[in-house]
């Protein structure tokens, strides 16, 4: 599990360490780390640039160049905010012969020092024109800079990292945008950190939240899971969705709807029937893929939405809830609920998500008291409590048709196995991606090869 914490936060903590160390330790500490990162990069080159900015971030730089020439390192640097540049770095920098250039040239890494945690927008068009010339990879301090430190939005010119190297803890940003290797560097805030603002998962957290069968269980223990999906327009999406939540638990799958005869062709073990009334017990339920917007499927919705079990609605299920305010009187407000919308669908609930996605998915937890996972190349998971989980996808194979039904199915059945709905999310959401990495191997996949990738995953996830 990695925490981040929020740019507030961070330098509050900051502050309080500050008050209690000789002046200028955090910043060499800071420094000495990038350093080494940047000499591991440089791997026996010996160009370094440096883009220096205004303030303490600058003084990163300045000081990691310092370091670097005391390895024997050339080291140049750009001064973007002569009038403000951090004077002690500057002059340690100077005094073990760094040159100060207008232009950098013929380096083999660039540190970007231009703006840190306190920097907000993109890149002033100095600052821009100095980074759209670079040739060699870039280590970033802090963040890149003109990427959002608490949103991860770029909103005009940003520097490409190769490589991040961040202080004490990880930030919003980290989880958030592309930032490369995010290496970090422990300067001693750890006392002064407590519960993170965000966290993500990792492939040991969701191993040990994973449903194993007992000796002592059976088919209905394990939770039995019902798919409300598909129509004679969009059959797959239930073929989908019944299949994740087969192979993503060894329990039962009930799943209803028109699709009836797709699914009992390919998934045989599912129990299945034409109308949702016949369905039977279920201790959670999908509802919403391809089953359409029409009255017959908005009496599906309202039928799961009374059954009192948590439910996962997600595509056309979204779509009638935002269309349809008295749905919602349907629902137990509390038996737990969760909303898989994408960027479209979430607009349909609450207006567009805008640059802050954590904000936007929080506001409809609350707003609906439901978790809420906002689809995204970082998904946004937000409980109705205030929890926020991200999941960082390493690829974008899994952005193909039909790769949302495959979730939903999986989410599914770890709402019907009794796992916390947040938790479920973010257990499904990490064996989304990997099953997606998995399958595509660095070619294109579709969502059948996806959904055949599970057990895979699942396997990874949780090795016997």
């Amino acid at each position: 599990m990695r925490g981040l914490w929020t740019t507030d936060r961070v330098r509050a903590a900051e502050e309080r360490v500050m008050a209690v160390v000789p002046p200028g330790a955090l910043m060499r500490r800071a420094a000495f780390g990038v350093a080494v990162v940047a000499a591991e990069l440089l791997a026996g080159k010996r160009r370094v640039g440096l883009l220096v900015g205004a303030g303490n971030n600058g003084g990163d730089a300045l000081w990691a160049g310092y370091y670097l020439r005391k390895r024997g390192v050339t080291v140049s640097a750009v001064l973007l905010t002569p009038d403000r540049v951090h004077a002690e770095g500057l002059a340690a920098f100077r005094r073990v012969g760094g040159r100060v250039v207008p232009q950098l040239r013929d380096v083999d890494l660039v540190i970007d020092g231009i703006v840190g945690l306190s920097a907000r927008g993109p890149l002033r068009p100095d600052a821009a024109e100095h980074v759209a010339h670079l040739d060699a990879p870039v280590l970033s301090v802090d963040l890149p800079s003109g990427v959002d430190p608490d949103t991860g939005a770029v909103s005009g010119p940003a520097v490409r990292a190769h490589t991040t190297v961040t202080f004490g803890c990880l930030k919003p940003v980290h989880a958030l945008a592309d930032c490369g290797d995010v290496r970090l560097v422990d300067i001693g805030l750890g006392g002064e950190l407590h519960g993170p603002d965000l966290v993500e998962l990792d492939v040991a957290d969701v191993g040990g939240a994973w449903p194993v069968p007992g000796p002592e269980d059976d088919k209905y223990t394990q939770g039995v899971t019902g798919v409300a999906a598909g129509s004679a327009t969009y059959p797959g999406a239930a073929v989908l969705a019944t299949g994740a939540a087969l192979l993503s638990t060894s329990g039962l799958v009930r799943y209803a709807g028109a699709a009836v005869e797709g699914v009992r062709a390919r998934w045989p073990e599912a129990i299945c029937t034409g109308s949702i009334t016949d369905a039977g017990r279920v201790q959670a339920w999908v509802v919403g893929p391809g089953i359409g917007t029409g009255l017959g499927a908005e009496a599906v919705l309202r039928t799961v939405l009374e059954a009192g079990v948590p439910v996962c609605a997600d595509a056309d299920a979204i779509t009638m809830l935002a269309n349809n305010p008295d749905l919602w009187d349907a629902r137990d407000p509390d038996t737990p609920l969760v909303l898989t919308p994408h960027d479209r669908e979430y607009e349909r609930l609450a207006g567009p998500v805008g640059d802050d996605r954590v904000t936007a998915a929080r506001k409809v937890a609350e707003r609906y008291n439901a978790v809420v996972l906002l689809k995204g190349h970082t998904t946004v998971i937000a409980g109705p409590d205030g929890r926020v989980l991200v999941n960082r996808a390493r690829s974008s194979w899994a952005a193909t048709a039909g790769s949302g039904d495959v979730l939903s199915g999986l989410l599914g059945s770890l709402l019907a196995a009794g796992l916390d709905p947040v938790l479920a999310a973010g257990c499904a959401a990490k064996a989304h991606v990997l099953a997606a990495d998995l399958a595509a191997a660095n070619a294109p996949i579709t969502a059948t090869a996806l959904l055949s990738a599970l057990p895979t995953a699942i396997r990874t996830i949780r090795p016997l």
